[in-house]
């Protein structure tokens, strides 16, 4: 995959010239044409400022014409799936997760006390 093949085809799709995109991201129209050509590497931030230019995301421009991935459903995989995909998650994300269940068992916890105590008066 080379992402400047991508910026070549959007660019040309939009009659756009290599010298405006090369000004956008403040290189030489010299070096920018190697880009196209994947002879040379992008940065992050250049391709983040072509994105925006051609309002899309990162990943639209990397991955064009491409399907992209969509988003992770829980309801569709297993309790064992849906542990192991917490598991990839960042630790202060984890953490967030692991105190919401912590508080929904704590809340049926005392649900279940009272109905049980209540119940029997």
């Amino acid at each position: 995959m080379n992402v400047g093949i991508n910026i070549r085809r959007l660019r040309e799709d939009r009659g756009i010239k290599q010298s405006e995109i090369a000004d956008l991201i403040g290189m030489h129209r010299s070096n920018y044409s190697k880009i196209e050509t994947g002879q040379r590497e992008i940065s992050v931030a250049a391709v983040d400022k072509i994105a925006g230019f051609f309002n899309m995301t990162i990943d639209e421009l990397v991955h064009l014409g491409e399907d992209m991935p969509k988003e992770v459903s829980m309801e569709d995989k297993t309790t064992t799936e849906q542990v192991k995909l917490i598991q990839e998650l960042d630790p202060e994300e984890k953490n967030m997760i692991f105190k919401m269940v912590e508080t929904f068992l704590t809340k049926k916890k005392f649900k279940d006390f009272f109905q049980k105590n209540v119940a029997a008066l």
